[in-house]
């Protein structure tokens, strides 16, 4: 991408797409347009988290994305050369389980509209983000790009997960019928600035970093985490899966076309770190960066989830990316953030 490209960031008021924005201007990139859904994000979140603010050259336009009209006359006027997917609804355990139809419905039409608009416009390149949520629940660990499909998926959060499928499935088909050059990456459980906080609707770790600081703010004796403690689960820090996507973006068209264009080669590549954790341990992790002195506790009624989610990162190994954050030092970044933006979460 030269730096003076027409660059659409979908979703870029989100945890996702926030990270790719910032990793953008850090590179130099000039002409950012970033859409949003309803609230019109504050500027601070597309900061780096630990540097210096800087001048942010970014165009943020207010769209329904479900809407196929919005999305094509977004992309008339916009015209882009290069689309990074990153809209979508997501959330944790409880909210997959508790509110499945728009889980499957609002991914599934999000991704359709731009996926298509993209086509319809001729850009150079598009990044479609999934998750990877996508592998069977009894998958082979670690779960590589081949193992999807082959069996049956976690039912706590089966619609989010065919929806991400079906988009990896689409632009499969688009670059085999057309000779569109759309490429996906299935990133692991991501986490960092601009999370979600929730304690209904969040994913494992923001949760837990919620928990130990409310604990330790109202002096509570213990906090106890859903579930057994012993499910295993692999982290990314957002801001290496930001720089992940702009790489891979990048890359030229020998290796674009060997890795992704070569139906029927699967048209995406896993995003992690190729370590795992049970949940133990990352409590474990997050109480002392909190510093947290009490008791942790474990309420099994509460489901585990898939038993183990770590990726074989062999294929973005071979193109030459690796994740270089640890957790230890992910989540004291992430701690930062939400203390500095803790008033805007009703804590």
């Amino acid at each position: 991408m030269n730096r003076d490209a027409k660059i659409f960031v979908a979703g870029a008021g989100g945890m996702v797409g926030s990270a790719i924005v910032r990793r953008l201007l850090e590179l130099g990139y000039s002409r950012i347009v970033g859409s949003y859904h309803s609230r019109q994000p504050d500027a601070r979140i597309f900061r780096p988290v630990e540097n210096e603010p800087q001048k942010t050259t970014l165009q943020l336009v207010q769209a329904d994305l479900t809407d196929q009209a919005t999305v094509n006359a977004l992309f008339r006027e916009e015209q882009p050369e290069y689309v990074f997917m990153a809209a979508a609804k997501v959330g944790g355990i409880f909210a997959n389980d508790t509110y499945p139809a728009p889980f499957i419905y609002e991914n599934l039409a999000i991704q359709t509209n731009v996926i298509h608009a993209a086509y319809g416009q001729q850009v150079r390149r598009l990044l479609f983000l999934g998750s990877s949520c996508i592998y069977p629940k009894q998958a082979p660990q670690p779960m590589a790009e081949e193992h999807l499909l082959t069996g049956l998926l976690e039912p706590t959060n089966e619609p989010y997960a065919i929806a991400k499928i079906a988009g990896i499935k689409m632009c499969e088909a688009y670059n085999r019928q057309y000779g569109t050059r759309f490429m996906a990456v299935m990133p692991t459980n991501l986490y960092g600035a601009n999370d979600n906080f929730d304690l209904e609707t969040s994913h494992v770790l923001p949760a837990l970093i919620r928990k130990f600081h409310e604990a330790k703010r109202d002096g509570k004796p213990e906090v106890v985490i859903w579930g057994t403690g012993s499910p295993r689960r692999e982290f990314l820090h957002v801001d290496d899966m930001a720089d992940a996507c702009v790489f891979i973006m990048n890359l030229d068209d020998r290796t674009a076309s060997d890795h992704f264009f070569s139906y029927p080669r699967p048209c995406f590549v896993n995003l992690g770190c190729g370590k795992d954790h049970t949940i133990k341990e990352l409590a474990e992790v997050i109480q002392g960066v909190v510093g947290f002195e009490g008791k942790l506790g474990f309420d099994a009624s509460r489901p585990d989830g898939t038993p183990q989610k770590l990726l074989d990162v062999t294929r973005s190994s071979q193109l030459g990316w690796r994740a270089t954050i640890g957790l230890q030092d992910g989540v004291r970044m992430t701690y930062r953030w939400f203390i500095d933006h803790v008033g805007e979460f009703g804590v």
